[in-house]
């Protein structure tokens, strides 16, 4: 099934009183976020949705600086959105006199639709919420024994490879992240994509060796 989804965004009073106008091609941002965003697969797969509210700064070349989540869902969503936002960069226009030190916040809205999620109640998104966040407590660790793994003990891993087993992490999992990688790469977002890609480097695997190679030197 395809996955539907809507993207608002509203401008605080700084930035339209400031003129910025978005300048990137045929028509607005609006439009920009809905060919742009990867709806992440967690927040896919439990029918997260909701606002992620994304702080930005403009410096004179349209070019977004200070980029942070402001308020978030606290899943993939809020990465969605902050790489949405920073992949926006140096597609602004801003006006002569420009102060480039005010803050812009623009509400990212994630929206299923046609996924069956109609009837999630809020209390069963809640639940999902807490899982991811204990999920990512989980694979950071992952992340930090592969980092160091000349540090370990002899006969650690088996314990990390547990873990990776309980998250679900297997080849079919990194394969899907390098391409998504490859999806962004596509978009221009060179940034996100090595983050997959180290993502699986990190999982002590060799499979996105040669995107790294070729996109992440």
């Amino acid at each position: 099934m395809k996955v539907l989804f809507t993207i608002c965004f509203v401008f605080i009073s700084a930035l339209a009183s400031s003129q910025v106008q978005f300048k990137s091609g045929k028509g607005n941002f609006t439009d920009f976020l809905r060919e742009n965003t990867i709806y992440p697969s967690f927040s896919k797969a439990n029918c997260i949705q909701g606002t992620v509210n994304i702080s930005f700064k403009l410096d004179k070349q349209g070019k977004i600086y200070a980029s942070k989540v402001s308020r978030g869902i606290l899943t993939d969503l809020d990465d969605e959105a902050l790489r949405l936002v920073r992949l926006s960069s140096g597609k602004w226009q801003v006006p002569a006199g420009y102060d480039t030190t005010t803050a812009v916040v623009i509400p990212v809205n994630f929206k299923l639709e046609g996924f069956n999620c109609e009837g999630k109640s809020s209390s069963a998104m809640e639940t999902a919420i807490r899982a991811y966040q204990s999920e990512e407590a989980l694979t950071n660790s992952v992340i930090n024994f592969y980092k160091n793994i000349d540090q370990a003990k002899p006969g650690q891993e088996f314990q990390f490879i547990a873990i990776k087993k309980q998250l679900g992490i297997d080849d079919e999992y990194l394969n899907s992240r390098i391409e998504t990688g490859l999806q962004k790469i596509k978009q221009g977002d060179k940034q996100g994509a090595c983050e997959d890609f180290s993502f699986v480097k990190n999982m002590g695997s060799n499979l996105a060796d040669t995107q790294l190679s070729k996109y992440c030197k």
